[in-house]
This record gives C-alpha cells, structure tokens and sequence, in this order.
C-alpha cells in the first residue's frame, strides 16, 4: 500500500519501512528555508520533525519568532512508520502515523514555518548567533530546540523491515490494543523486553520473550514480575533469524544460540524490544548527556548552553509517547520564547495569547 503525503515534500510512505528503522527515503525537494533571501537566520531554529519539533514550531511561529525547522531528509519522526495511532487525543477513529505527522507539518507552515528538509550536520553553539549547518547551508540563530528524538534499534533482518507495521513493532504502549487474544513475541532481554511484555499480557493471550542468553539483564524486579505471569513464557538461548509472513506476521524462525539449529514457531505478531538510540550524535561536543547517551535537561527545558532547549524523545526515555513529545515542544518553545524576551530579541507573550 503507497500513499502520497504532499506536506512533506513528495515523500511516499510505504509500510515496510527502510532498514535503518526510518521511513522509505525521499527526493528532497529544494529546501524553501535555504532558498528564501535571509531564511537561513532566525531568533529560533528547530532541529527535528516529530511531534516535539512540529508542535515547537507551531507555539514558535504563532509567537512570532519566524522558526526555521531542520526536518531531515526523511521528516516526520518515528510516526512515520506507524501505521494506526489511536491513543493521540482528537482522533476517536484513530488516524494513520504519516497522516498525523503530515497534519502538524501543515498547522506549523499555517502560522509562517519555514522548513528545510535535509540532515543536520554539525553545529557550533560557542557564541551567539548559534551556527548550524545542514544540506551545505549555515543557520544562524539566536535559540535553538533540539527535538531530534530517538531511534528503536532493530534485528536488521529484511523480513523484519518488510513486516513493519504488519505484526512487527518496536512500541508495545502504541500498538499492543491491535494484539487483542494474540500470541506475540517480544525480542529482548532488558528492563524494556520485560516492561513491553508485561505490559502486553494486558492484551495477548500469550507472550513468549525470546532471548538470546540464558538469563535476563534486567532488574531483578521486573525478571520477577514477568517469569511469575502465567501468560509470559520464555525461549532461552535463542535468535531470530527470520520474521515469517508474507502480508503480515505469521511466525518466526528461530535460530538455537548454541547448537545453532533451526525451527518455525507460530506467532501473530513480533515487538522489538532491544533498546533505543537516541539521535544525539551532532550535540556531543556541546551539550551534556547522560550515561545512555540521552541529552540532559537542565530546569524544565533547558540545557547547559544557555539559549539551547531540549524536547521529545531525544531527553526523554521513559514514556516515548507522541503526546508526551508534542507537551515538550509546547514548554520548549513557550521556554525559548520567554528567554528571548528576557534578552530582549521577543516581545511578551501571554500564556493566552498563545
């Protein structure tokens, strides 16, 4: 199944997915922030597509900060390649993860966003204005929101990135109601692995955890919980070597760690759980992050550059909910807002009159 999404450059999204865990590559087409006369300056610039930069973006125009946003060349963040939400509030019949995120990408150009779709390559936050360059073009800024999330990591099988979105998933908060009376699979053996399938018994009629090792590395708590629930049962010492299923998941082919032997297993559906990485690489050298590598806050928002705000996934490993990320654009770009009026580049703004 293709569908068009005219909002985000003539992407096509196409549900099996890319095999870096992205959506399907696209053509960029010229960036209309780089080719507009001064539309590489602005007093705040984006960096980042998901729900957290787009709602950032929508607070920032409608404040009259002028946003550039930093899309990447395949914008949208991980929605992109989630096919039914229905837990975003607003959308009683659900909507479709591209839909959605075409949405917030419109509302943000509404209010004078402009938008440059192409990857960050490196940033220089020494001096104000703050330098950023992307796609062979410098920004310049007076603020800057880091919302570039962060990425599930995946088997790296084709199979795996056929099935996405057919029976394969990396979120079991997001698409756990569509497993209803299921058996399912989760791949993993951290605190996530154990969270996911713990929290998936609520609707499977069985979960089986497959794990390479013959013990978990999670916590001892969470080990507990989950080899005591009567519908969690476990595949020691054993790998995924292949996703089974043509149209949507059918089975797995798993792979024995030690003896190296193969069998067919049924199942209904497959959650990765292996972990996540947050897309930090280009701030390293100027922002602090944690032991995770997720960047650090500092306040609500902030982070140990003064002018530099952090929102979405890209700081936030816990709940890694779009709802989540979309709140934390609106408190970064209210917190940007009110930073440049303290410095006087912004006119007050109330909270209303947002």
């Amino acid at each position: 199944m293709e569908t068009k999404f005219p909002g985000f450059s003539g992407i096509q999204m196409i549900d099996d997915g890319a095999a870096d865990g992205a959506a399907i590559p696209l053509t960029a087409a010229p960036s209309a922030a780089a080719a507009e006369p001064g539309a590489t300056e602005s007093k705040v610039v984006i960096v980042g597509s998901g729900p957290a930069g787009l709602t950032a973006a929508i607070y920032a125009a409608r404040a009259n900060l002028e946003p550039i946003v930093i899309a990447g060349y395949v914008p949208g963040g991980q929605l992109m390649i989630t096919s039914e939400v229905e837990n975003y509030p607003g959308f009683p019949d659900g909507i479709q993860g591209p839909e959605l995120m075409e949405l917030f990408r419109k509302q943000a150009a509404r209010f004078g966003t402009r938008f440059a779709d192409v990857d960050l390559d490196r940033v220089d936050f020494s001096e104000r204005p703050f330098h950023l360059w992307a796609g062979g073009v410098e920004y310049r800024a007076q603020s800057v929101i880091v919302a570039t999330g962060a990425s599930a990591l995946w088997l790296g099988l084709d199979s795996e990135t056929r099935l996405r979105g057919r029976g394969v998933s990396a979120c079991a908060t997001c698409d756990g109601f569509f497993f209803r009376g299921k058996h399912v699979a989760v791949v993993g053996g951290g605190d996530t692995a154990l969270e996911e399938a713990t929290f998936l018994t609520r609707f499977a009629s069985q979960v089986t955890l497959v794990h390479r090792r013959e013990q978990f590395r999670g916590s001892k708590i969470m080990q507990e919980r989950a080899l005591a629930h009567p519908k969690i049962d476990v595949r020691w010492n054993s790998e995924i070597a292949e996703v089974l299923g043509e149209d949507v998941v059918t089975g797995l082919r798993l792979r024995d760690a030690r003896s190296g032997e193969m069998h067919d297993e049924p199942f209904d559906g497959l959650f990765v759980a292996i972990g996540y990485r947050p897309n930090t690489d280009v701030f390293r050298d100027w922002l602090e992050v944690d032991e995770k590598g997720y960047l650090v806050v500092h306040g609500e928002t902030g982070s140990k550059v003064e002018g530099v705000f952090v929102a979405g996934d890209v700081h936030d490993h816990r709940y890694r909910q779009a709802v989540t990320a979309a709140g934390d654009g609106c408190r970064a770009a209210i917190d940007a807002e009110r930073w440049l009026e303290s410095i006087g580049l912004a006119e007050a703004a109330t909270a209303t009159a947002w």
